[in-house]
């Protein structure tokens, strides 16, 4: 993680206030999804499913190039399956491929 001083800008969003830093700032990747999910006004994502997500991306990503793993989390999300349930057609697109070992 990087320092630098930032410019925090308030945004309001009913119960909740959430600063969004101009620059880079210590955050950690929880917290930086808890509060990129209150700026988008939603849910935030559940351990499990940010595990499938992180494994998706990884697969994503080893089985062609690297941008793969955001525009398949992306596409995961858009298609109204479960992360659980993405893994496991990312695993199975993988193994047809050859580019990973079945799970």
């Amino acid at each position: 993680m990087r320092t630098v001083t930032a410019q925090l800008t308030r945004i309001d969003h009913g119960d909740a206030v959430v600063s969004v830093a101009s620059g880079y700032v210590d955050v950690d990747a929880r917290t930086w999804i808890d509060r990129f999910a209150l700026v988008l006004e939603t849910h935030t994502v559940s351990d499990d499913d940010l595990e499938a997500l992180l494994e998706l991306a990884g697969i994503a990503a080893h089985s062609s190039e690297r941008m793969a793993a955001p525009i398949s989390c992306w596409l995961a999300g858009q298609s109204g399956v479960t992360p659980a349930q993405a893994l496991a057609r990312a695993r199975e697109l993988a193994a047809t491929l050859g580019s990973i070992p079945e799970k």
